[in-house]
């Protein structure tokens, strides 16, 4: 029954020499290496995205550690299984007097309920809790679960421990493909490693498929040729989930990149995103807040373009809108930066809320009433376009907030020249328009 397993199943490794990849936790010296050789496990949740070795290194700890292993996926379990085993660890009898540590794959599934009965459980000690999840478990796990275990983070398989796993699959006869003769080039090997995105087991799937589907030449040898390999490996994977931490991860690097001004890596952002699927509109609005935040003043077209680039995406939909967002993504990204507009709104509204910041002067008040004026209302309003150069002396502000300064220009990109005309207004009213 084992041989009808697929490839990535079966080459699961069984000790931690066979373990690839993952040195930050589990290479010698390290403490999570030293919990399991020493048998002192304590609770950990083991996150990262798929076919970086978490169940496989809850398969290692079961081989290794003399606790009794139990195992759940928290998709299918419920309640009755996490007492049933809680019962049976907490028997001398069934338990034998040994740790039990329990396995759940996938535990950010577990809903609050089945959360909340396995917490004290966990916290006593009855059971060791090892969880696996592909989400930020800060964020997706109980916090009181999360608090009472160490959390360790496992990163994409490097290209040469993919690599590593293959060759072990090639030629492990018990379990792998060794009793098969097969050739295949490192640079082959190297180019299903890079493509796999650091997932080993798409990359065992793609070799079983290769090996099983190429009839052997006249002396029994199986060839897997680049071609071969082409036909047998899925489009790259893209590790981006468009309703978990990646979309926030990406999302955040594509917009501090238009903010760096790095329209190469902007770009990349864009398409990881486009390609799993994100929704178009989302992108663009991102767009348009970053032209508005972090590009401002210093070049007002940015902005023109990012809302041109919404509406022309979400005109025409994908594939096409792929094309107008990179445009405006690039236009961002390349343009001056000022957030001098967005500092001064958000000075202002904190003014607004926390001070009394005073009436309309009279003189700028609207009268459309006939009577209004003899109470003063527009009385004394100076109409800039009948002065020299279209600007007049005249108070602006309120009596309460004169002086107050809230855009405070910089001297790049177009704000270069808004500095340059509030000068010319400060030398035509003598005191940048207001009275002191």
């Amino acid at each position: 029954m084992e041989d009808n397993k697929p490839l990535a199943y079966r080459m699961s490794p069984l000790t931690l020499d066979e373990y690839a990849g993952q040195e930050h936790i589990i290479g010698k010296g390290k403490m999570l290496r030293r919990m399991i050789e020493a048998d002192r496990l304590s609770s950990i949740i083991l996150f990262g995205p798929p076919g970086v070795g978490k169940t496989a290194l809850a398969r290692v700890i079961a081989n290794t550690t003399k606790s009794r292993f139990e195992q759940l996926n928290a998709v299918t379990a419920g309640v009755s299984d996490i007492k049933k085993i809680v019962s049976d660890a907490s028997n001398p009898l069934l338990s034998e007097g040994r740790k039990t540590v329990l396995f759940i794959d996938e535990i950010h599934r577990f809903n609050k309920l089945q959360q909340d009965a396995l917490l004290p459980f966990v916290e006593d000690g009855t059971v060791v809790l090892i969880g696996a999840t592909t989400e930020n478990p800060f964020f997706e796990v109980n916090k009181a679960l999360v608090s009472r275990s160490t959390v360790c983070q496992l990163k994409p398989l490097e290209a040469k421990d993919i690599v590593k796993v293959l060759k072990n699959a090639l030629t492990d006869k018990e379990r792998g493909l060794g009793s098969m003769d097969v050739e295949i080039s490192d640079e082959t090997l190297i180019k299903i490693a890079e493509t796999s995105n650091g997932d080993a087991r798409s990359s065992l799937n793609s070799l079983e498929l290769a090996v099983i589907t190429t009839p052997p030449s006249a002396d029994g040898t199986i060839v897997i040729t680049d071609e071969v390999m082409k036909e047998c490996i899925q489009t790259r994977t893209v590790l981006f989930d468009k309703d978990g931490e990646n979309h926030y991860d990406n999302i955040s690097a594509m917009i501090k990149s238009m903010r760096g001004s790095d329209p190469d890596a902007v770009i990349l952002y864009l398409a990881r995103a486009l390609a799993a699927g994100e929704d178009i509109e989302f992108l663009a609005r991102r767009i348009m807040i970053c032209a508005a935040e972090d590009v401002g003043m210093a070049n007002p077209n940015a902005l023109l373009v990012a809302v041109a680039a919404y509406e022309c995406a979400r005109a025409v939909g994908m594939p096409e809108a792929r094309i107008p967002l990179a445009e405006a993504a690039i236009t961002v990204a390349t343009s001056p930066k000022s957030n001098a507009a967005y500092l001064a709104i958000d000075k202002a509204l904190g003014d607004v809320r926390s001070k009394d910041t005073g009436v309309v002067p009279m003189h700028l008040r609207n009268a459309p009433a006939k009577g209004m004026e003899d109470l003063g209302y527009s009385v004394g309003y100076k109409y800039p376009h009948d002065f020299p150069g279209h600007i007049t002396k005249q108070q602006y502000m309120t009596d309460k907030m004169l002086g107050t300064k809230y855009y405070e220009p910089t001297d790049i990109g177009y704000e270069r020249k808004v500095n340059e005309y509030l000068e010319y207004v400060k030398k035509m009213t003598g005191q940048g328009g207001q009275d002191a």
